[in-house]
């Protein structure tokens, strides 16, 4: 599998596969099976997604080196503070029944700050790799990352060909953190996967859109995280790395930004509407 090599040392796979919203009922322990037997070695879940356990139980019954495989998980918002990120981090361990290879912090607010010690800790106890955030705009990275005691390795963002995060970026590469990308295939957007002119790059290399959307993220150096219950989709989002897009086609891609993402973390009123969402029970 094919990686890069994050600010810290850490590599990461290019691709990982996305668990969000997919039932802890069995389906997500189905569906990273199939994963990881289609040759996915990064799994991404969440406290909030409520699936960890059957994330872990998979990895674990897959018969696949636990080094082999890097798993992502974050702390949601009821976990922050030092004792409270204490208490979260024991509880994803727990669930996951191993080791976090990349620990983000799911959802940006002001308890940023307090969360440097715990970090430390979790990593010197080897409980926990790397340490990343997630959902981060300019407005929130400038305004907490500057006082942060170590440069997270990861932002995990909104990131399609609709919404490039080109203002971000041009923040996050100068610090060498990589970006992971959500909604990598724009969220169901009908639009851009009837988009004549990948449909086009799509016949030409004897692939599909997603397919090509998804080489042209990681040519972009962006880690994407596609998610399928379909084991025949969950196969075909991992083939792409026997071809590659030509400038010419990459700034095609380029021109399709729009700048506008499907989620805002800057508008009024998300910490308090997430916050009200859901709790997570020990």
């Amino acid at each position: 599998m094919e990686s890069f090599e994050l600010n810290d040392g850490v590599r990461i796979p290019k691709i990982g596969f996305g668990t969000y919203l997919i039932p802890n009922d069995g389906s997500t322990y189905k569906a990273v099976r199939s994963a990881l037997d289609a040759g996915y070695r990064h799994i991404d879940t969440a406290a909030a997604y409520f699936n960890e356990e059957e994330v872990g139980r998979a990895v674990a019954e897959s018969g696949i080196p636990r080094e082999d495989i890097f798993i992502t998980s974050k702390l949601w918002l009821q976990d922050y503070g030092y004792e409270g990120a204490k208490k979260g981090i024991a509880r994803s361990l727990r669930h996951l029944g191993t080791h976090i290879d990349l620990y983000l912090i799911h959802q940006p607010t002001v308890m940023f700050l307090v969360l440097g010690r715990r970090w430390r800790r979790a990593r010197q106890r080897g409980d926990i790799r790397s340490i990343g955030v997630s959902n981060m705009t300019p407005k929130i990275w400038n305004s907490f990352v500057p006082q942060f005691e170590t440069i997270p390795s990861v932002n995990q963002v909104e990131f399609n060909p609709t919404f490039q995060q080109k203002d971000l970026r041009a923040i996050t590469d100068e610090l060498g953190v990589r970006i992971e990308a959500y909604f990598p295939l724009g969220h169901g957007n009908r639009e851009l996967l009837t988009n004549p002119a990948l449909m086009a790059m799509a016949e030409k290399y004897g692939k599909n859109v997603g397919q090509i959307i998804l080489r042209a993220e990681i040519q972009d150096g962006a880690v994407v995280l596609p998610k399928s219950t379909n084991p025949q989709h969950i196969a075909a989002n991992l083939d792409i790395f026997d071809f590659a897009l030509t400038d010419e086609e990459m700034a095609i891609v380029h021109a399709m930004d729009t700048g506008k993402p499907s989620h805002d973390p800057d508008a009024n009123g998300v910490e308090e509407m997430l916050r009200s969402a859901f709790v997570i029970e020990d």
